[in-house]
């Protein structure tokens, strides 16, 4: 205690000031453990006016060896790595702004956000600039660069650090400085866009491997994706290029063809590319959307798009929004169809109308918008016998733990050619037109059970226990008929 009432003395003989953040600011360290020691809550103590911690002291002071103490800290308390200012800077900030490059250095080493923003949207980098322009020394600049400062970072007035150079032997050093920089890092951002581009095709495949036929809509689903990854590459090199229009769609076809699990890649999709934030399939019919009285379809519907909104609003049977006679005043469909028209420009939702190909000329013909706004119709064929055989092998080879198929297989004489072969034989082109991918999935749940029919309790063949088999498959599509 004498010790440190002498020390008391001669800091205040001096003028310093005999507190947390004086001991800061002139590196006195041994008093600073000393009074965290008795008062280890005055770690992160704001000053008074400024709202400073002893970090952001010590970091603009460049007290490196009270700032190495502070980080080791072990006391109840953490130090704040990212505590603000009344300005809303961090200590990173106090040592950019003071030119302390060995400080900045200690706090990038302890993870500092190299971008974190002020009040201002400033940077550390703004502010070393700043500093640079004054001092002359380029010092701190260059340690945030090697730490990988981003110099195209905009603050509140839309200033990047090379806007607020100005003319002169130092600002001509900087100007170099950041321009070299700043083309290390557009070609890294390429180099990192391309390899996240070819990744996110690679996925794209994947999920069109999934889907049997509809080559025109694969086609066209590809030139989205490449369209919309190139534009990320442009805007990663530093081009300005305009936003895409959202692609509402119609799908066109009969039931089992395929158009809610299209529509739910597609989500997947335009979330993978960044058009949509969520890759959120709303399905709606006109139950969902349509009220019984004056005034209820509205906010109904509008409850809808809400739900829907930043992913993909799915409207099935969208025909029966319109009625089938013009004269029927008393039919809300289509004020429900003028509701989501009216949201299809806002860019809030995409809009996929869905149902029979004939029935859905009444909505294509009910609305002049609608051709404008709906951009591409993709009909959907009804699946051949071959094409229902790829569909039975995909969901085979995908089941999830929820299906009752999960854990089964297939028999190794359960080829395509000779699933397809049992299809046609076994089915008719009506029952095919009319269920498409339905069939598949009956047929296969009415295979399994004929595959517990015929097996035995003592059966303890594990490859026998979980195998379907060709004669399975066949009992599967033959109760179809019945």
């Amino acid at each position: 205690m004498q010790q440190r009432f002498q020390d008391q003395q001669q800091r205040r003989a001096k003028g310093r000031p005999d507190n947390v953040h004086g001991y800061a600011q002139f590196g006195d360290l041994p008093s600073l453990q000393r009074l965290l020691k008795d008062s280890p809550f005055l770690v992160n103590e704001r000053n008074p006016v400024m709202a400073q911690t002893p970090l952001h002291v010590a970091a603009g002071y460049n007290r490196v060896d009270v700032m190495e103490f502070l980080l080791g800290w072990k006391g109840p308390e953490k130090v704040e790595l990212e505590a603000k200012n009344m300005y809303g800077e961090t200590p990173l900030h106090m040592a950019a702004k003071n030119g302390c490059a060995d400080a900045a250095w200690l706090l990038l080493s302890h993870g500092a956000l190299i971008e974190a923003r002020a009040n201002n949207g400033m940077t550390p980098l703004h502010l070393a600039v700043w500093n640079s322009l004054h001092s002359e020394n380029c010092r701190t600049v260059q340690v945030l660069l090697d730490s990988n400062a981003d110099c195209s970072a905009e603050d509140n007035e839309k200033m990047t650090p090379l806007n607020h150079l100005s003319h002169g032997p130092a600002s001509e050093k900087l100007r170099g400085l950041l321009l070299a920089h700043l083309e290390e890092q557009r070609k890294r951002k390429a180099l990192q866009a391309c390899h996240e581009t070819k990744s996110k095709m690679e996925e794209l495949e994947k999920e069109l491997s999934n889907i049997v036929g509809l080559n025109e809509l694969k086609v066209q689903l590809r030139k989205w994706a490449k369209g919309m990854l190139l534009d990320q590459r442009r805007q990663a090199l530093g081009l300005k290029v305009g936003n895409r229009r959202l692609p509402h769609m119609a799908f066109l076809g009969n039931p089992g063809t395929g158009k809610t699990m299209v529509a739910r890649i597609l989500g997947k999709l335009l979330k993978m590319v960044g058009v949509l934030p969520t890759d959120q399939v709303t399905e709606v019919q006109r139950t969902d959307l349509v009220g019984e009285f004056v005034g209820h379809t509205g906010p109904k519907t509008r409850r809808k798009i809400k739900e829907a909104e930043g992913g993909i609003l799915f409207v099935d049977e969208a025909y029966r929004l319109i009625p089938m006679q013009k004269s029927d005043d008393k039919d809300y469909g289509l004020e429900a169809l003028e509701e989501i028209m009216s949201v299809m420009d806002s860019g809030s939702v995409i809009v996929i109308f869905a149902g029979y190909s004939e029935p859905m000329k009444r909505v294509i013909t009910s609305n002049e918008g609608f051709c404008r706004r709906v951009t591409k119709l993709f009909t959907f064929e009804d699946f051949t016998s071959d094409d229902l055989a790829k569909i039975l092998h995909i969901k085979m080879n995908n089941q999830g733990e929820s299906s009752s198929l999960y854990g089964f297989r297939l028999h190794d004489s359960c080829g395509e050619v000779e699933v397809a072969a049992l299809i046609q034989r076994e089915t008719t082109e009506k029952q095919r037109r009319k269920m498409n991918g339905g069939l598949v999935e009956t047929a296969l749940i009415n295979a399994r059970e004929n595959l517990d029919l015929r097996l035995d309790f003592d059966c303890l063949d594990t490859e026998e226990l979980r195998t379907i088999t060709l004669q399975d498959l066949e009992a599967g599509l033959r109760l179809l008929s019945k």
